[in-house]
């Protein structure tokens, strides 16, 4: 990531308390079980049109769409699973991690771009970023994740805060994951152990701050 866009990441983190390596430590978070084995030999158009993810639904899923209904429901909503169905597909063509979910035909991708924007913001705030592509490019893929930490930072730490400590960033990250309210509310008791726990047991929060 610092090799192909450092430059970038440096701009759009200078007139902020978040740092170039936790922005890195989360890029690795969220897609780089996807980008792992062809980063070194695809372009970074390739590795950011395959940045898709995140197929869970109800019950696990509470917030909207929960379901391929759901979605549809909405005035662009056939327009929109089509699209991230066929998000879906592609990835499903490169990790095979994807491809039993493939099978179920109400299946979609949530999660866009190298961040992993929800698609819960379709609804409210961009429905061009996903209809459109846009989570594709660079450029628009850094935007949302600043954008995103911005407003998790405002949640979890208030309004005007001007520098993060190393715990401070591990603590927003977790936020990004799974919101502020909720990361706030166990800080005491879970400290770290807090967002997705892979399958060995390591949660969201441990991994950055072994990465961060």
């Amino acid at each position: 990531m610092n090799d192909k866009f450092g430059v970038d990441i440096d701009a759009a983190v200078a007139a902020t308390p978040i740092s170039k390596k936790l922005l890195i430590a989360m890029g690795i978070q969220e897609t780089f079980y996807i980008w792992a084995k062809m980063y070194k030999n695809a372009t970074a158009k390739q590795v950011l049109e395959l940045c898709v993810g995140d197929t869970i639904d109800f019950p696990r899923r509470a917030t909207w769409p929960k379901s391929r209904a759901e979605l549809e429901a909405h005035p662009k909503g056939a327009a929109m699973f089509k699209a991230v169905r066929t998000a879906l597909e592609k990835i499903a063509a490169v990790n095979s991690g994807y491809k039993t979910v493939l099978k179920n035909p109400n299946k979609f991708c949530h999660g866009f771009g190298m961040f992993q924007y929800d698609i819960q913001f379709f609804r409210s705030v961009d429905p061009d970023y996903f209809l459109i592509g846009d989570w594709k490019t660079w450029n628009r893929t850094l935007s949302k994740g600043i954008t995103e930490l911005k407003d998790q930072m405002a949640g979890l730490y208030g309004a005007g805060k001007a520098s993060l400590t190393h715990d401070e960033s591990v603590y927003l990250a977790i936020a990004y994951n799974q919101g502020a309210k909720r990361t706030k509310n166990h800080i005491a008791t879970k400290k770290f152990k807090q967002g997705h726990k892979d399958g060995n047991g390591v949660f969201y929060g441990e991994h950055t701050d072994a990465t961060s």
